[in-house]
């Protein structure tokens, strides 16, 4: 059994990116192919390829890291996960609405969690042809290409809920264009990754599987992920669901911060 102690954040990037390499080989083999669905509560659909893909990152990942916990958004949770010292945190695919409708802009999303914190995490987007990965401290990439967030500009393009986009200070709505609705929020911060989107707006029930991975990817290449307390959010606790969320860099951050400050999960 591997020590934990000798496993480094490079050992663990490694294995995430060949593992969600081949769980997005095996989910293209479904995408635009009419997979059987099922509706889970709240109506959230999930197919056989979201079942094909984590039974794979299950049985491959754990093989490798035996004392690792696990937390996939397909899998039933257990308390055992949380005497685990270091946590895999999956989204088979993210964006499953968007997959079954034949849209590119799902990904296969995995992390490896520690203390709370994201260690190392990769977003494998195979309908896009990107691969974007991350590990703490050593920048975020994307296609092995590093990566970062837009600078300042006078236009600036966010994403989110209307309701929360029309509260943004009126000279900051005079200056904004309304991004397309994207519905894997993984792909939506990997966009504000790498500087084709300015910042969102993540509406309040985003499972840590959701943002695990995409976080550390936005944290390195020079954004931030905020709750409305203003704190980066923790993974792999007791409690797996988020509150109202904002993302994105520099001045734009804070004014989206400001909008959410103290409102309710």
């Amino acid at each position: 059994m591997p020590d934990l102690d000798l496993i480094t954040t490079a050992d663990d990037l490694a294995l995430l990116r060949d593992a969600a390499r081949e769980a997005g080989n095996i989910a293209m083999r479904y995408f635009g192919n009419s997979p059987q669905v099922w509706l889970k509560s709240g109506n959230s659909p999930v197919s056989e390829a979201d079942h094909a893909a984590d039974a794979y990152l299950r049985e491959t990942l754990l093989a490798a890291r035996p004392d690792y916990g696990w937390l996939s958004e397909e899998t039933a949770d257990t308390p055992a996960r949380l005497s685990a010292r270091r946590t895999f945190v999956i989204d088979p695919i993210d964006g499953t609405r968007g997959f079954l409708e034949g849209q590119r802009s799902w990904c296969v999303s995995v992390a490896v969690v520690e203390k709370g914190r994201t260690l190392a995490g990769v977003l494998e987007c195979p309908a896009t042809e990107e691969s974007y990965w991350a590990r703490l401290g050593e920048g975020a990439f994307r296609n092995g290409q590093r990566i970062a967030v837009r600078k300042p500009v006078e236009t600036v393009e966010v994403s989110g809920v209307k309701q929360l986009i029309d509260l943004m200070p009126a000279e900051w709505r005079a200056r904004l264009k309304r991004a397309p609705y994207s519905p894997s929020l993984a792909y939506r911060l990997a966009m504000i990754a790498n500087g084709t989107l300015d910042g969102t707006f993540v509406k309040p029930n985003a499972h840590d599987w959701d943002i695990a991975a995409a976080d550390l990817i936005l944290r390195e290449a020079g954004g931030q992920l905020l709750d409305q307390h203003g704190s980066a959010p923790l993974y792999a606790g007791e409690v797996i669901r988020h509150g109202v969320l904002v993302a994105g860099s520099g001045e734009l951050l804070a004014v989206l911060a400001g909008v959410v400050a103290g409102m309710d999960a």
